[in-house]
């Protein structure tokens, strides 16, 4: 009667093993950047991923850096937070990945307004040069102790 039981268990398990294998769940994440004017260079954390209107699938959320390039424009930098979904936690996770029997998609889409570059003024151009000459011409402070000053050593 012992081994009954077991090839129940065993047979039981390996039902539900097939059955998960047979039905996973599925989460698609995907992201769209879209500027206006259309066009411009999206870089998303130091990766260039293309011209705007321009989507990409990912993994993690958190929050993303686009820099944003566009002839004529003013380039932008943006940081920009992704919170997961309600069904996407700690706690959630394992089962909406591997168990739902169906597909959940989270699409997320951004627009930024790209403004026109003005020319700076000539006064703030020359001020800026100056105070960046003298910056480079000063005497860089005399380094104490070299490698041995990490350890304590004058």
């Amino acid at each position: 009667m012992g081994i009954s039981i077991r090839m129940r268990r065993a047979e039981g398990t390996v039902l539900v093993v097939l059955a998960l294998a047979l039905f996973p769940g599925c989460v698609e994440r995907r992201y769209t950047v879209r500027t206006e004017p259309p066009g411009a260079l999206v870089i998303a954390n130091g990766e260039e991923i293309g011209q705007t209107p321009v989507s990409r699938s990912f993994t993690y959320y958190g929050d993303r850096e686009f820099t944003l390039i566009l002839d004529g424009h003013e380039t932008r930098t943006i940081i920009q937070p992704m919170k997961a979904p309600w069904w996407d936690n700690i706690v959630t996770e394992f089962f909406s990945e591997n168990l739902v029997p169906f597909h959940l998609r989270d699409e997320r889409e951004f627009t930024y307004a790209m403004a026109p570059a003005t020319a700076p003024r000539t006064d703030d151009l020359h001020a800026r040069a100056e105070q960046l000459r003298g910056e480079s011409q000063a005497v860089p402070p005399p380094r104490r102790g070299g490698i041995l000053g990490w350890f304590g050593v004058p």
